[in-house]
């Protein structure tokens, strides 16, 4: 019943390419060989450059911005050509994920207080993802995309690049590469998803899959949305009885 009252569908970085599968805008083997060749391209990407992911939480005076800016200088002080350190995942008001080279999230880390970061935390990752370190990650993607027959969603798919709806085939092939290179909009993304006239109800939720992640940032973003939310486990009983 859930799924067939569904009017809208969206998946976080990779998650994407589930919500596609889900809204029937992509086969579920061809999104997955999809999903493989990116994840094969993006580590390739991440193992020529030293880099990563730093999880911040901010005071409402932080200028995320303004840090990677002079986290960049840093790393240009220090020899490094072309350096990368920007703002890779919007989070929740007051967080983001900030990407790039090892040397500039290590700096944000021991500058934490000068930019109001409240809290610091490298994410157990191996590469800058989304962001332009990952543009030899491109080419390879688009290839496969290329390959795939991709329909138009049944339901509507919000897109991670700008937070809005999908249009047609070839913009979802044209932005599923894109993202590799592009922040993660998610909180745009809520206030896309959740956007509604004052006393209009709020649709359920529902997160599918391990982990309760994108729930606690619904709350942290909509707390009246987030009311109507529902977990899903990946795996039925019987299959968690079995493993």
């Amino acid at each position: 019943q859930v799924v067939e009252s569904c009017v809208a569908a969206a998946g976080y970085s990779v998650g994407e390419f589930a919500a596609l599968v889900f809204a029937g805008a992509l086969g579920f083997a061809e999104a997955l060989y999809a999903v493989k060749v990116r994840a094969e391209a993006m580590q390739k990407a991440s193992e020529a450059v030293p880099s990563g992911m730093l999880s911040v939480t901010g005071r409402r005076e932080a200028n995320y911005k303004f840090a990677c800016l002079e986290a960049r200088k840093h790393c240009e002080s220090l020899g490094i050509e072309n350096p990368v350190c920007e703002i890779s995942n919007y989070l929740f008001p007051d967080s983001r994920v900030v990407a790039g080279h090892l040397q500039a999230l290590e700096f944000l880390q021991e500058n934490a207080r000068k930019y109001y970061f409240t809290r610091t935390k490298m994410l157990p990752v191996s590469g800058a993802f989304h962001t332009r370190l990952m543009e030899p990650a491109v080419e390879p993607l688009a290839e496969v995309l290329k390959s795939i027959e991709i329909q138009k969603p049944l339901v509507c798919v919000y897109s991670n690049v700008d937070g809005k709806k999908y249009m047609h085939s070839k913009h979802i092939q044209k932005l599923l590469v894109k993202q590799v290179v592009s922040p993660v909009l998610w909180e745009q993304t809520m206030h896309s998803v959740y956007g509604r006239k004052q006393g209009t109800e709020f649709p359920y939720t529902y997160e599918v899959g391990p982990g309760k992640q994108l729930g606690a940032v619904l709350k942290k973003c909509n707390l009246k949305a987030w009311k109507q939310y529902k977990h899903v486990d990946a795996l039925d009983d019987e299959e968690a009885a079995e493993t």
